[in-house]
Order: C-alpha cells, then sequence, then structure tokens
C-alpha cells in the first residue's frame, strides 16, 4: 500500500484511467473469471435461502418426532436466527481480518457442519445446537458474499452482480421446498438438512478458485497482490488507475463510531434501521418459516399438499425478485417500495379474512394461497430487494460499513423476534387478528417510507452524502 509523507494529500486517481468502468472493456477471460467468483458467491447466499426454507417443511415431522410444545417449535425455527445474530456481529471484524474469501470459505465449512448437526440430531437441545451453528455461518455470508462480489465487480455491472445473490437467495428457498415435498411422503425430515451439504462443499470448493478481493489485499498493504488480481479481472489500461481509487479511498476512511449519531447523519442512521425493522416485522419470514403450516391451518391436510402449495410461493419470490431487478433503475426506490407496502398490507388484509372464514369452508384453501401469493409477490417487488440497496447507498463511503452493519443486526434481531412468536400469536389473538396485526404494521411501515426515505436514483453517493451534510430532510432529495 501506497503511504504519504505527514501533510502530504494522498493522489488523486490517476489521470486519465477510469477505475470506473468508463475505460476499455475487460479481457473477455477477466470478465470470465469475474462472472464465476459472482457465481460461487452467490451460492451463499442460495445456503441462506435454502436454511430459512427448510426448516418450514421438516418442522412438520420433528415437531411430532421430538414432541414439541408451540414454544419448543418456535426455538428450533427460530435457533437459527440467534446464530445468525452472532455471524453477522463477528463477521465484520473477521472479513477485515482473514478476508472476504477466506472467511466465506470458512462460513461454508462451518453451514456443512451444522447442516450434518442437525441431520444426526438425537434430540431437540442438540437440533437447536446445530441450527444455531449453521446460523453463525449464514450471518456472516449474509452480508459478506455481496460485499466480495462489489469488490470485485466492475462499477458499471455492480448492482446486477450484487443482485444475484438475492435472487440465489429466493431460489435457495425453492428448492428447499422443493427438497420438503421430495422427502414428506417417507416423513425424512433428516435429509431435509442434510442435503444442504451438497452445496455448502461446492461453495467452499469453488471459492479455492476466485481470487481475493483486491480492495482488502490493498488494505491489508499487499499492493502487489492486488495488482495481479486486478490485472486478471481488469483490462490493462484500468489497473492502475483503480488501485489508486483503492490507495485514494482507503487513505480518507477515518471511520468512528460517534458518527453515525452525530446530527447531519442521524437522519439516514432513522431511514437504514427503521427500514430493517420493517421489512421483518410486516411478517415475511413468518411465511417463508411457516407455509405449510399456515396452508394446514387453511384446510390443506396432508403434508406434500401443503409443502407444494408453498413451492408456489417460492417461484412467485423469484420471479418478481427479478421483475425488481429490472424496474428498480427504471422507477425508482421509492415507487417500488410504496408500492410494495400497499400490496403487502391489503393481501395481510384479505389472507385475515380468510381465516375468519368457517373452517372447512371450500374457499378458504384457495383465498389462503392467492393472498399468500401476492403478499410475498409484493414484498419481492418492493421491500425484499429496495431495503438492501438503500442500505448500501444512504451512508457516506467511511462509515458505510458500521452503518450496515449496525443495520443488519436490526434486521435479523427483528427476524428473530417475529419467527419466535408468530405461533404464539395465532394462538393468543387468533389466526385472523395476527394477520391483521401485520396488515397494520404494513401501514405503519408505508407511512415510515412516504414520509422518511428518500429517493436515490439517479444519485450518486456523493451526492447523498452531500445532501446530508447539508441537513435537509430525506425526501428533499
Amino acid at each position: 500500500m501506497t503511504h504519504h509523507p505527514p501533510g502530504t494529500p494522498a493522489a488523486p486517481p490517476t489521470a486519465g484511467v477510469p477505475a470506473t468502468g468508463h475505460g476499455s472493456a475487460p479481457a473477455a477471460n477477466g470478465m470470465g473469471l469475474v462472472y464465476l467468483a459472482t457465481a460461487v458467491s452467490a451460492l451463499g447466499g442460495m445456503l441462506f435461502g435454502y436454511d430459512i426454507g427448510v426448516i418450514s417443511g421438516a418442522i412438520l415431522f420433528i415437531k411430532k418426532a421430538f414432541s414439541l410444545s408451540a414454544g419448543l417449535e418456535e426455538i428450533v425455527v427460530s435457533s437459527v436466527l440467534l446464530g445468525s445474530l452472532i455471524g453477522a456481529a463477528g463477521g465484520g471484524v473477521l472479513a477485515d481480518r482473514l478476508g472476504r474469501r477466506r472467511l466465506l470459505i470458512v462460513t461454508a465449512a462451518v453451514f456443512g457442519l451444522g447442516a450434518i448437526g442437525a441431520a444426526l440430531a438425537p434430540g431437540t437441545a442438540s437440533l437447536i445446537a446445530a441450527r444455531v451453528v449453521a446460523g453463525a455461518a449464514i450471518g456472516a455470508a449474509s452480508f459478506v458474499a455481496p460485499l466480495y462480489i462489489s469488490e470485485l465487480a466492475p462499477a458499471a455491472i455492480r448492482g446486477k452482480l450484487v443482485s444475484i445473490n438475492q435472487v440465489a437467495l429466493t431460489s435457495g428457498i425453492v428448492v428447499s421446498y422443493l427438497v420438503d415435498y421430495a422427502f414428506a411422503p417417507s416423513h425424512a425430515w433428516r435429509w431435509m438438512f442434510a442435503l444442504a451439504v451438497v452445496p455448502a462443499a461446492a461453495f467452499g470448493i469453488g471459492l479455492l478458485f476466485v481470487p481475493n478481493s483486491p480492495r482488502w489485499l490493498v488494505s491489508r498493504g499487499h499492493a502487489g497482490r492486488a495488482r495481479a488480481v486486478l490485472g486478471r479481472i481488469r483490462a490493462a489500461d484500468q489497473v492502475a488507475g483503480e488501485l489508486a481509487d483503492i490507495e485514494h479511498s482507503l487513505a480518507q476512511q477515518k471511520p468512528h463510531w460517534s458518527e453515525l449519531a452525530s446530527p447531519l447523519l442521524r437522519p439516514a442512521m432513522i431511514v437504514g434501521v427503521g427500514l430493517a425493522i420493517a421489512q421483518q416485522v410486516t411478517g415475511i419470514n413468518t411465511v417463508i418459516y411457516y407455509a405449510p403450516t399456515i396452508f394446514k391451518f387453511a384446510g390443506l391436510s396432508s403434508a406434500p399438499a401443503a409443502i407444494l402449495a408453498s413451492v408456489g410461493v417460492g417461484v412467485v419470490n423469484v420471479a418478481l425478485t427479478l421483475v425488481a431487478m429490472q424496474l428498480i433503475d427504471r422507477i425508482g426506490r421509492r415507487p417500488l417500495l410504496l408500492g410494495s407496502l400497499a400490496g403487502m398490507a391489503l393481501s395481510l388484509a384479505v389472507l385475515g379474512v380468510a381465516f375468519s372464514l368457517p373452517h372447512g369452508s371450500g374457499s378458504l384453501g384457495l383465498i389462503a394461497v392467492v393472498s399468500l401469493m401476492a403478499y410475498v409477490g409484493s414484498f419481492a417487488i418492493g421491500l425484499g430487494p429496495v431495503f438492501w440497496l438503500l442500505l448500501s447507498e444512504i451512508y457516506p463511503l467511511r462509515i458505510r460499513s458500521r452503518a450496515m452493519s449496525i443495520g443488519t443486526f436490526a434486521n435479523w434481531a427483528a427476524n428473530l423476534i417475529v419467527a419466535i412468536s408468530f405461533l404464539t400469536l395465532t394462538q393468543v389473538l387468533g389466526k385472523p387478528a395476527t394477520f391483521w396485526l401485520y396488515g397494520v404494521v404494513s401501514i405503519g411501515a408505508w407511512l415510515f417510507a412516504f414520509f422518511l426515505v428518500p429517493e436515490t436514483r439517479g444519485r450518486s453517493l456523493e451526492q447523498i452524502e452531500a445532501h446530508w451534510r447539508a441537513g435537509k430532510p430525506p425526501r428533499a432529495l
């Protein structure tokens, strides 16, 4: 890494050699390596999706095998989230010390161990412990994988490449539902967990063939190795300029935790943490974790039928996430976010009405399936991807990772609270009132987004930062 004498400003990016994707296109083999690294890293997102989805089918048989009460059932489902909180809290430090690629290799191994432990668990306590272990790997990979992709990708296509991780996550949920469906007739819940070893192994092995992040290498004083990596993934006339940009950027970064609470950046923190909580307390993961259970509530009596209906929900999730990727830079973040929350509130209201019908009503199952799909589709086209995008846009560069870690932790914490309370709420309030409660929260989230969330489309990160520094309100952006 280049060092500058005291009082001497860091060198600006090399003149005439842009590092932002506007120079010569990278060689085909260089882009091939970037695409390979993106695909391999996205397997981390698939593991994330698989693990949060597979429990929805497995729990139907686990609660019988281990005679679980509703409280223990919630703990088994939610234990992975406790591990995810641990992984999210410690992953940032480990990503800096070990490097993004090496930490991802560790998470692949840890996830594999957690999957094997869950498959072989002789009782409830060991199953919960295995789920916590797997959750720790998920918590770290959930942000390290997109971080690694963003640090390798050319700026011109960074957004789409990073979004592949979200598509992989939703695809992992669908795969988990299909696995659940395949093993449901034999009640083979242990195999549902065990098969996660396959993508975990592919994830870990694939990472052996992709490079370290050049940004991380520079931060550890290995500028020569960073130059070599850039030489493999960029056009020759881009390497020097991008390396200079990285060194210049790092030289300017002196993050301080206290700045996160400063009056100028407080609105950005409120937006980020508020959306992090809203994404979960509107109930999305009750559907992901408990979809077959909800369908059984609705009268789909057999486990395979309930799981198959959940596959349809997962397909809608993937399809609408792909649509969101195409629209998010065309019509903006706010329209998608507000439309998403409105659709979620409406579909939750209909879902509550469905469950208020007399049990055994022929229309109950159909209304439940359609309204759940509408709810998931509404989430996937807005609140799902927009939250993570805004979280990466609204903070100044030198405190972005710390601010994002706070938002991510808040997101996992809210996820845990919702997951561990869903069955209890259905018992205390009743099923209709539980879904109406989530609908009311969605309306509150819509009001929060309408009054506080800025539109960042077409704005550079520097313009967004300047907006906060000027002390202007969010919507003025």
